[in-house]
Parts: C-alpha cells; structure tokens; sequence
C-alpha cells in the first residue's frame, strides 16, 4: 500500500519600474546617474490531497504513469501567500578618466509577507515585514585598449517565498566579492573574460527533509570559484561560444546540516561550447549549422550529501535558415538521446531526452 499525493500550486507575479537618468559633468569627471523605483507583488495558492491506494512497481528507466487517480482524496494542507515588495535605488557611473570608471549606488528595499494556511477549515494567519538597504561599487580600470580590470562588492535583499508552518522566514541575503579581467583577442573577434568571485549567502531555504511540503532556512552558504568565457567569431561566419566554471559551494552555518557538506545540484566542474556556421554567399547564404556540448561534473544529490549524481556530456545541434524577412530553425536537444539526472534534491528530474523542436517566423 502506498500514499497518492496530489497537489495543485499557481503563482502570480506582477511587477512594475520606473527609472530616471541624468548625464552631467563636474569639472572634468563624467557622471551617469540614475535613480528609480520598482514595486512587486506575490501571489501563490497551494493546495495539497492524499489517500492510501495500491500502486503498481515504479521503474524509473520505464515509468509508468496511467495510475487512476483515487475518488477518496484527503485534503492534508493548504496555503495562500502573498508578498509586496518596494525598492527605491539609486547609482552614479563616474567617468574619472577614459581608462578609469567607478560604480557606487545602492537600493533600499521593504517587504511584507502574509501566509495564510490552514487544514480542514482550521486556518492561521502569519505576518512579517523588513527592510534592508543593499550597497555596491565597484571599478574598472583599462591599462590598454584590449585589457579591462574590474572589481566589485555587492549585497542582495530578496524575499523568501516557501512553505512552511511556520512562515516568519527572513529574507535572503547574499555579499559577493569579484574581480575579473577581459581580453580582446585578433583584432576583436575574439573577447575573453575570466572572474573569481566569493559568494555568502544567509537565510536560504531549502526543501525540509522531514517533509516536502515544507521549507526550511539552513543559517549560511558559501560559493566561491572561477569563470572563464571566451565568445567571438574565429573565421568570417564561424561564431564560437565556450565556458568552463569551477565552483566550490558548501554549507558553513546550519543547525542540522553538517557543515562542509557540499551544496545539492552544483557541480565543481562546468562547461560548454557552442559553435556556429553560417554560408556566407551562393545560392546557400542564409543557410546555418550549430553544435553544442554540455557537460556537468559529478555532484552531491542533495544537502544532506546521502548520495551522489554521476556526471554527464549532452549534445545539442541546430539546422536553420534565414533569409531577408523569413527566419526557420530545427533545434536538437540531447542529439544521442543521454539518459540522465538534471537535478535533485528530495526528488530526482531526469534530463530532456531526444527532443526536436520547429520553428518559423517572418518579421513585417
């Protein structure tokens, strides 16, 4: 005897912005300013039901998915929450010099959070409210017109929107350090950047494994790695895209998860290459080819670290056309059909197989 569960979840976002900018000089520094504010709304409605039942063996090469769903369904939880949200920003790009640029700015945001929930007409009402303000800056220097320097340091404020009994969460906070540098390569066709960055995170929620239903927030999680991107076209009409990231992502403040344990789903390794042809002239100008492999090293299956997701290469190919006004394209996703996890955490998602997606469109 198994447990049918059946659950229907709807969000709706709206969300709206208004931006203002001025371009002025002082003396002889250059000033971009710009000031805004931007509101959003939150609305999710959850809905949960559950009974006993007989269920067939689940092969999960071969999944059987014609279940009858039962007539004797329970209603086990239910949810409705909604969440407004206000920010105010304001930043100045400051041009000291053609070869040296300074962003400084900052926003301040205010959030209110209502969850409503409830089972068998017993509901509850829970309200919190905050508001934080985020800084930035950061800089940017050219030693010579193929090389760029930069480096920054930001905090982020978002709401967090997740399940849970008790939903007093606070919101997420994250500070990141970055320093990078970008290259022009032969006569800028080619544009290379490489970047370290350190990310803390705190307040994050993640799926509680006691229930799925519900979210918990595990304290503090770190990111810190390498990201080196390389884009340009090699030949006239071969366009490149590559990347490759090292990330090392681990908890470093939990009540229940042992620190150190890595997070769920990221990978310590990661890249891609995507290349393009296009014919350039003859009766098959227009005419492009592409090909694309992805690959994701092996990582941990969820917080807890109980088990780990093997690695995986997919290949995607392109075949489209484009001519004048007209524009057609055949898009291969998983070419050689890979079988494989995408993500987990207390479920496991295999990946899109084979799949071939048409598109054609004019432009008037």
């Amino acid at each position: 005897e198994f447990t049918y569960f059946d659950r229907t979840n709807a969000n709706d976002i709206y969300f709206g912005q208004i931006d203002l900018i001025a371009e002025f000089d002082t003396g002889s520094v250059s000033h971009q300013l710009v000031a805004g504010v931007d509101t959003e709304y939150y609305f999710e409605t959850f809905n949960a039901f559950t009974t006993a039942t007989q269920l067939p063996n689940l092969d999960l090469l071969n999944p059987e998915y014609d279940v009858a769903r039962p007539t004797d369904l329970i209603p086990s939880f239910r949810f409705d929450r909604r969440i407004q949200s206000y920010g105010v920003y304001l930043q100045d790009q400051i041009e000291f010099r053609d070869n040296l640029k300074m962003l400084i700015g900052g926003r301040y945001d205010w959030i209110s959070d209502e969850f409503e929930s409830g089972v068998d007409n017993k509901d509850s009402l829970a309200t919190n409210s905050s508001g934080a303000f985020s800084p930035r800056i950061g800089f940017v220097y050219q030693p010579s017109e193929d090389i760029s320097l930069y480096s920054s340091y930001s905090r982020s404020f978002r709401p967090t929107a997740s399940s849970s009994p008790n939903p007093s969460f606070e919101p997420t906070r994250g500070t990141q350090y970055e320093i990078g540098a970008r290259f022009s390569l032969l006569n800028d066709r080619l544009s290379t950047n490489l970047a370290a960055y350190h990310l803390t995170r705190t307040n994050v929620a993640t799926t509680d494994p006691d229930n799925p239903l519900f979210s918990v927030q595990t304290g503090e999680q770190r990111s810190q790695g390498i990201e080196l991107d390389v884009t340009g076209e090699i030949l006239p009409g071969w366009n490149i895209i590559a990347s490759y990231a090292y990330t090392d992502a681990e908890v470093t403040e939990d009540n229940d998860v042992p620190v150190g344990n890595q997070l769920g789903g990221v990978p310590f390794n990661q890249a891609s290459l995507w290349t393009t042809y296009d014919i350039q002239e003859g009766d098959l100008e227009g005419l492009g080819f592409g090909l694309g492999l992805f690959y994701v090293g092996e990582r941990q299956g969820n917080l807890a670290n109980s088990f780990e997701l093997d690695s995986y290469l997919r290949t995607d190919a392109a075949l489209y056309y484009r001519k004048n006004n007209m524009n057609a394209a055949i898009n291969i996703r998983n070419l050689f059909d890979v079988d494989y996890i995408a993500s987990s955490d207390f479920f496991s998602e295999r990946g899109e197989p084979f799949t071939i997606v048409g598109l054609i469109s004019w432009e008037f």
